[in-house]
């Protein structure tokens, strides 16, 4: 008798928890709703965020603030919104590292992206594209692995550090083109981008909004963007893939995301407001101004399906390669 009692009180109270839900869902949002973005103030993904956050007041009929929780690489950020009540008032702005890829890189991590988050949409992707200092003596993709090749140890490539994109850039490029170019870490996209400009190392890989003026200006070469297509921001760089380095997919995708458990009318009515942000022209406009490229599909479903794609990418070449962030 008892385990017949217990299904059914349990079977009362995940229907109170749903008609609850419903019912806070009805008056969404009825008071200010907080995008919290896992890194320091000042950077793209802050930026972004902000256009972002600024659109969706109107679009929300209220008040949206962007409130920075940086650290470990986005996970304190991430966990933070993981923990945070599920009723839609406290959204994450990920990108590729808590969203998908850190749960590889950390050995102490709190949070599974696909279980502990609901996606509400995908709201772009920022090609990364391969510099080399014009020193080197490689004018095309596979003149530089043919350089590094023959002459393994006249070449490093720079990073912005362990785990970051351009780490995980130069692991996936050695993996697919049979290199052993030796990677450098350095504190930051600045540092790297110095020394790649002063030419006290040959290589690196970074975005294209970053590369850009530096290219244009002639003190960095482009040799491919590491994406399948082309770069709106580059559109006459090849990609690697072009040019012979197949299955080389690599980006920085942005994502938001709230609480597992919020309720999906909640999910929906975030996914609307944010899809009609990213269709308004001054906002677009913004967005692919540095260097997004904005998605085609911006339902759940699909940020959902992106993450899994991303982890499963990146679970094999981290392992592969042995990295640690921690």
């Amino acid at each position: 008798m008892k385990n017949p009692q217990r299904r059914r009180l349990a079977g009362l109270l995940a229907a109170l928890c749903v008609t609850t839900g419903l019912a806070h869902a009805d008056d969404f949002p009825s008071r200010t709703v907080t995008l919290v973005v896992p890194f320091s103030p000042g950077g793209p993904t802050d930026a972004m965020a902000r256009t972002l956050a600024n659109a969706l007041q109107a679009a929300l009929e209220q008040t949206v603030i962007v409130e920075n929780k940086p650290g470990a690489g986005g996970n304190i950020g991430a966990d933070a919104v993981a923990r945070a009540p599920a009723d839609g008032y406290t959204l994450l702005f990920g990108t590729s590292g808590p969203l998908a890829i850190n749960q590889y890189l950390y050995r102490k991590i709190s949070y599974t992206p696909d279980k502990n988050f609901a996606p509400v949409i995908r709201i772009g992707h920022l090609p990364n594209v391969l510099l080399v200092n014009p020193q080197v003596q490689a004018k095309s993709v596979a003149e530089l692995v043919a350089l590094a090749k023959a002459k393994p140890d006249a070449l490093s490539f720079a990073s912005s550090g362990n785990g970051a994109s351009s780490h995980l850039a130069g692991v996936m490029f050695n993996q697919r083109s049979g290199t052993q170019v030796q990677h450098i870490p350095y504190k930051g996209t600045g540092p790297a981008l110095n020394d790649l400009l002063g030419g006290q190392i040959g290589m690196s890989f970074t975005d294209v909004l970053t590369a850009r003026p530096h290219v244009q200006a002639g003190k960095l070469r482009a040799l491919g963007v590491t994406t399948a297509a082309r770069s709106k921001a580059m559109p006459d760089v090849p990609t690697l893939q072009e040019q012979g380095v197949a299955n080389m997919d690599v980006s920085v995708f942005f994502g938001i995301v709230a609480p597992a458990a919020t309720p999906k009318p909640v999910i929906d009515r975030l996914n609307a407001a944010f899809a009609k942000v990213l269709a308004d022209p001054e906002v677009s406009g913004k967005l692919t101004g540095q260097g997004v490229e904005l998605p085609q599909d911006t339902s759940p479903a699909h940020l959902a399906a992106y993450m899994r794609l991303e982890a499963e990418r990146w679970r094999d070449v981290i392992a592969q390669g042995a990295i640690r962030a921690d």
